[in-house]
């Protein structure tokens, strides 16, 4: 969120699941990246991908696309959401967890 690592978005077999670094809560200049993920200290889950972060999405022939370069699968979201979603317009970019510089506390 505006340069700063704000938060941790996952996946696994129960669904998705994002929270917000206590780094990045301490902040004066926090801010919630949605306002359907208000800021706090307890995790979101979801047995679907967040709506905010489904709709960084590209749609329509630029979505189509990626799908046929990238080979990608439509159904996997969140495998589309990093890799369509690295310098999106606004605020928020998606980095994937492993290109990250700053380690996990």
């Amino acid at each position: 969120m505006y340069e700063h690592w704000a938060g941790v978005l996952t996946e696994d077999e129960e669904g998705f699941h994002f929270f917000y670094r206590e780094e990045y809560l301490s902040m004066k200049e926090a801010e919630a990246v949605s306002l359907t993920l208000p800021l706090q200290n307890e995790p979101f889950h979801s047995s679907v991908l967040f709506p905010f972060f489904d709709g960084l999405i590209p749609e329509g022939w630029l979505l189509d696309v990626a799908q046929k370069n990238w080979k990608l699968n439509p159904r996997d979201r969140m495998e589309l959401l990093l890799r369509t979603c690295r310098d999106c317009i606004g605020a928020v970019s998606i980095e994937p967890y492993s290109e990250i510089s700053t380690p996990l506390d």
